[in-house]
């Protein structure tokens, strides 16, 4: 196994493909991993499969409010606001089944030219050092972007930019925080969960246009002649390995997702806040000599609990 450059036809000369030549073959192996998606991300609305779920998000709420016919509950007697867990389990993985390799009869991939300046032609194992495995490192590269094509990220917008696609306008993950605004003395017994949205955030891909190579690698045909691939055959070739590496590497190239666990981050944090540091704002109402009211409501400052992330990683 080794790292080539193929070749092409330069006016009837056998030439080396050049470096942007070369990035856009590899590009074609980018669009084929996007247009077969063999791993794909999908938003439910709940019992999602991915590893690390459920998310967390974190809220309080008042304690239920107290009444007395002849005087006002006292603080130590009214309820203490309490938290709330709401789980999000929204994110699946599927994995598709991997393709039959194609059979090799030593002339089936891209030529080469060697060290002696012999024409030669790559094996499987150069296939995957020379294109496929460059290409998921790319893909499962930290960033998000068109070389990360196919591949999914997370965003506190349902708004979509170039090379970008929403997978759903279903969030998949909501921070809330009790909404103090809506809490008031003149409201008790107020409704303890009263919640705001401080963000929700979406699962969103990137994408890639089809790309036109300005080039064709050379190919040795069964005769023994030189010709150029068809584009059909390297979109053929290029779907099976990229398809193949993803989901059964023995090496280390699977691409799998998971929240906080190993790999690279993919987009925003998911941040649950909550309300900290809060002895509970009590309050009461006069509403008649028969009907005194007091209720606790949530106070305190906004923290952030905890932080998930979406992971993109290589695995055995």
């Amino acid at each position: 196994m080794a790292v080539v450059r193929p070749v092409y036809f330069n006016n009837g000369n056998i030439q080396q493909m050049d470096d942007t030549m070369f990035g856009l073959l590899k590009d074609v192996f980018r669009y084929q991993f996007q247009q077969t998606s063999p791993i794909t991300l999908s938003v439910v609305n709940s019992g999602g499969n991915l590893s690390g779920l459920p998310m967390v998000d974190t809220r309080m709420q008042a304690g239920a409010s107290l009444t007395r016919v002849e005087r006002f509950s006292t603080e130590a007697e009214t309820a203490e606001p309490t938290q709330l867990n709401i789980n999000y389990s929204r994110i699946s993985q599927t994995i598709s089944s991997a393709p039959t390799l194609g059979n090799d009869d030593g002339k089936r991939y891209f030529c080469y030219i060697d060290n002696n300046n012999e024409i030669k032609v790559m094996n499987h194992g150069d296939m995957l050092d020379t294109i496929v495995r460059p290409v998921i490192d790319e893909l499962t590269a930290a960033t998000t972007g068109v070389n990360q094509a196919g591949t999914y990220f997370i965003n506190n917008s349902s708004s979509i930019a170039g090379n970008q696609s929403l997978v759903s306008s279903t969030p998949v993950f909501v921070d809330t925080r009790a909404d103090l605004a809506a809490y008031t003395a003149s409201g008790i017994g107020e409704t303890q969960d009263q919640p705001t949205t401080i963000n929700n955030y979406y699962l969103k891909k990137n994408v890639m246009n089809a790309p036109t190579l300005s080039v064709l690698p050379v190919q040795i045909r069964s005769d023994n002649q030189l010709q150029e691939f068809t584009t059909g055959s390297i979109n053929t070739i290029a779907s099976e390995l990229m398809r193949i590496e993803t989901i059964n590497s023995s090496a280390g190239y699977k691409i799998r997702y998971n929240i906080n666990g190993s790999g690279n981050n993919r987009g925003s944090g998911m941040a649950d806040t909550r309300l900290t540091g809060g002895s509970g704002n009590y309050q009461t109402r006069y509403v008649n000599t028969n009907d005194y009211r007091a209720q606790e409501f949530p106070d305190g400052t906004a923290t952030t609990i905890n932080t998930y992330y979406l992971k993109i990683e290589k695995s055995f």
